[in-house]
């Protein structure tokens, strides 16, 4: 099958990719991180329309998303709403004109209406519904990251504990998080594919480790992988999520199950950057 990934630079991008051509399958990827003519944000981008021609089925991962960090920066201004106007203006319009399976990736951010990402998301959620797409909602996945101003908070706390045996945390570390490796998700994401046509649209799929932790307990496994490393909880609560606590749906469970573990994760991570320096 040859797949078309958008957003195949980011950190579920990445390793849905590998995942991918381990299983032998051909891949395009497109990711404005390679060059403008991968900016999905383009109208009648050639580039793109070409690869979607091509393409057997679509994998809409491309979004102008960060870490918290990012979002709470970010996430309210022009700039990035319009970002995520245009891609989904450009996207979907391409995908409604191909009729191309496809998989939209959401947030289990998507019904909280306060914040300008989850807007996004839930609005192209109703697109991808309109068009007989499958919606898959992700739960704080976590990977390999190259871009340092977009980076969550697994890979922020490797970094600081890292090169600062310290890691400053911007909240209190009390929230609770359901947090998902990268490897687990493309598990997921390409038994989705396999399975398309006999998925019932009606349902959710979450795609989440369904285990609940802290930041703290987050902080306490990375600074135990660097001896010495000191945790600074910080004063403040969560702004970003505000520690709204969704719960996830359990329908995906019939098809997939994670498995790894946060503290496996974790080491992977950390193994996978300390081996790239």
């Amino acid at each position: 099958m040859k797949y078309l990934v958008l957003g195949s630079a980011g950190q579920i991008g990445l390793s849905l990719c590998a995942y991918l051509r381990d299983q032998g399958h051909s891949i395009q990827e497109f990711d404005i991180a390679d060059g403008l003519k991968y900016d999905l944000r383009r109208l009648y981008n050639s580039s793109f329309r070409q690869a979607l021609y091509h393409a057997d089925f679509v994998y809409f991962l491309a979004w102008d998303v960060g870490g918290s960090a990012y979002l709470a920066r970010y996430q309210d201004t022009y700039e990035f709403i319009m970002n995520n106007v245009a891609i989904m203006h450009n996207v979907f319009d391409c995908l409604y004109e191909a009729k191309k399976p496809f998989v939209f990736a959401s947030s289990q951010m998507a019904n909280m209406s306060y914040s300008s990402y989850g807007l996004t998301k839930s609005l192209a959620e109703k697109l991808t519904q309109s068009l007989g797409g499958v919606t898959v909602k992700f739960w704080n996945v976590y990977g390999i990251e190259h871009d340092p101003a977009k980076t969550h908070v697994v890979t922020d706390f490797i970094n600081k504990a890292r090169h600062t045996r310290l890691i400053d945390m911007r909240t209190d570390g009390t929230e609770l998080r359901q947090m998902l490796y990268a490897d687990d998700c493309s598990e997921a994401l390409y038994t989705l594919s396999q399975i398309y046509s006999d998925l019932p649209r009606e349902k959710e799929y979450h795609i989440t480790s369904f285990e609940w932790h802290s930041m703290q307990q987050v902080a306490e496994i990375i600074a135990g992988h660097y001896p010495g490393t000191k945790i600074q909880p910080a004063l403040a609560k969560d702004t970003v999520q505000q520690d709204r606590r969704n719960e996830p749906d359990l329908w995906i469970r019939q098809y997939w199950q994670p498995k790894t573990s946060l503290d496996q994760g974790i080491e992977r991570i950390i193994q996978a950057m300390e081996k790239s320096q």
